[in-house]
């Protein structure tokens, strides 16, 4: 496992050289990568793999807006890349409740006890079950997802994702990198 001694877009370039390695490594031909610009996913071209990329839903930084560009979303469909954009699986209905009334619900308390190894391996685990829900990953193969804190990528896992409605089926096997910050 790799470390890197703080968190952020400049760990991206070998993150992205980390995942990839260890996909062939381990014959590893599904990738879910978070991006909402669409930048980390494009470095994934070009390696014969099933890429999915999972972005913000819309409106979650602006009502009615998608963070991605269409042109960038576009270009990433005509490589083959599958762009997910769907409500994020533990920051739902929880969390429009936590906003309007106040409190902590189950899906919250998870996302919270993820980030305990981090903001990005949280995220892994999340965008896993996305894609796996919406049928963009196939049901019990060993898959690699790669997310980050903040912009870039900092933090990838192979894992073998559950659906949402099994959640707590979800196992991590490895961390292939992850920040210590």
């Amino acid at each position: 496992m790799q470390l890197f001694e703080k968190c952020g877009p400049k760990n991206t370039e070998k993150t992205v050289a980390l995942a990839l390695e260890r996909a062939k490594e381990l014959g590893i031909k599904h990738i879910v990568v978070a991006s909402n610009s669409g930048r980390t996913a494009e470095q994934f071209l070009g390696h014969n793999l099933n890429i999915v990329c999972v972005t913000h839903h819309v409106g979650f930084k602006e009502p009615g807006k998608d963070e991605m560009p269409a042109e960038s979303r576009q270009k990433l469909k005509e490589q083959g890349v599958e762009v997910l954009t769907t409500t994020h699986l533990m920051a739902g209905v929880d969390r429009a409740v936590r906003f309007k009334f106040g409190g902590l619900y189950p899906a919250e308390i998870v996302a919270s006890s993820l980030r305990i190894l981090g903001q990005g391996i949280k995220v892994c685990v999340e965008i896993s079950s996305m894609a796996l829900d919406s049928g963009l990953t196939p049901f019990g193969e060993e898959i690699i997802a790669i997310a980050g804190t903040g912009k870039g990528a900092d933090a990838a896992v192979v894992i073998s994702p559950a659906h949402s409605n099994a959640f707590f089926d979800n196992r991590i096997r490895e961390i292939i990198c992850m920040p210590r910050t």
